[in-house]
């Protein structure tokens, strides 16, 4: 893993909003422009390196879904901050019926150097965003400045084809409705949506598209619809399920949350059971199941133990994106209380490269590795202020 400078294309910016990534620029809180698309930059990898990392990826991903089986088995819900009875009930048989219901894609944030095993720092397997960056702009950057070189991305195969196999999860006769919220202002989730509609209809779907706030209930058939009044029967949402369950149509989500077998009537995607996987407990949980992992870091709900005297530790909200609320306390620092429920993590900076912190975001589509996306920021944890970079295996 190496990286290295290079000078940016002529025309970079308009070339990577036709290819689907309308956000290259965003605004520091002063107003002042950055680049967010940054191909001044690029990181090498060989081909041994990448297979490793995969091969990294899929085990983690083995192993969540063992945590996310314990979690139900062991009725671990409330560590979870899932309280609500009904809902860790309706969450549990989801995870019991998940061979029936779609599930799509996910996103692990890695920390890795080039030089030792890549640590597990978070697993967004609900509302991953940078998607559309990793799997078109990065792919066709690669073939412009590389061509005959190769990457780790086989993002769009692999989503088209996990369409085409799930297809007959769906319920039949209706469209699959792609939604994200209106509160979105830099256009990321309405591009990551529109990009994965995209596939569905590659993989041969009707779909539809729709905005969170613009879905309706209607009380007579007790069914959500759509503008047209059509019964909403597939949505993907990106939309976070902890929001999904909260918001005032709360309970009529779980009154007609589709679990497989037909049991409801509406088939969510992501399912219900991905909230176990995006929660950050999940880290405190697999390192009790698997102490001493060589790809995991030592964390904790009830506290930093042993961490605030050692190597440092980070507390993580166990619901949160884009760093909001993630406190670094270096080693001896006294720890503060929080008042929300946190997992404590040990501290592992992240790389340094010339001045730059970098993050890795491997996929996964399904079960399987599916594709990378970089992104650098400058100060120690990766914000909403980082910059995607792009790759390729030399």
């Amino acid at each position: 893993m190496e990286r290295h400078t290079i000078e940016p294309r002529p025309g970079w910016q308009r070339t990577v909003e036709e290819q689907g990534l309308i956000y290259p620029l965003t605004r520091y809180p002063d107003g002042s422009l950055r680049p967010y698309w940054d191909e001044s930059a690029y990181y090498s990898f060989s081909l041994p390196e990448v297979e490793a990392l995969e091969e990294v990826v899929e085990e983690l991903h083995a192993m969540c879904l063992g945590a996310a089986a314990h979690i139900v088995e062991k009725d671990r819900f409330a560590e979870l901050g899932i309280t609500d009875p009904r809902l860790a009930s309706r969450v549990a048989e989801s995870w019991r019926r998940r061979a029936e219901l779609p599930t799509v894609y996910a996103r692990f944030d890695l920390r890795y150097d080039g030089t030792g095993p890549a640590k597990m720092l978070e697993y967004n397997a609900d509302t991953p965003t940078s998607l559309v960056e990793a799997a078109s702009p990065q792919w066709f950057w690669m073939e412009e400045r590389f061509p005959g070189a190769d990457q780790w991305n086989s993002l769009h195969e692999r989503l088209v084809d996990a369409w085409k196999r799930q297809a007959h999860l769906l319920p039949p006769g209706s469209p699959v409705h792609f939604v994200h919220s209106e509160d979105d202002e830099l256009g990321e989730d309405l591009m990551t949506v529109a990009y994965l509609r995209e596939t569905a209809q590659q993989a041969g779907l009707d779909t539809e598209a729709l905005s969170v706030e613009r879905i309706g209930w209607d009380r007579i058939s007790r069914r959500f619809v759509d503008e047209r009044l059509r019964f909403i029967r597939a949505c993907f949402k990106l939309y976070p399920w902890e929001w999904l369950t909260t918001d005032r149509f709360g309970p009529h989500v779980l009154d007609t949350l589709d679990n497989g077998g037909g049991t409801g009537t509406t088939c969510w995607i992501e399912p219900a059971w991905k909230m176990l996987l995006s929660n950050k407990a999940l880290l405190a949980i697999l390192w009790e199941l698997h102490p001493g992992h060589p790809n995991l870091l030592p964390a904790y709900l009830d506290g930093p133990r042993e961490l605030a005297a050692g190597p440092g530790y980070v507390s993580k909200p166990l619901l949160g994106r884009e760093g909001a609320g993630v406190v670094l306390h270096e080693p001896g620092a006294v720890p503060v209380p929080r008042d929300e429920p946190c997992v404590y993590q040990e501290l592992a900076p992240l790389p340094d490269f010339d001045g730059n912190r970098v993050v890795l975001g491997a996929w996964t589509v399904g079960d399987e590795s599916a594709g990378l996306g970089i992104r650098e920021s400058t100060g120690p944890v990766t914000d909403e202020y980082a910059r995607f970079v792009p790759h390729v295996i030399l």
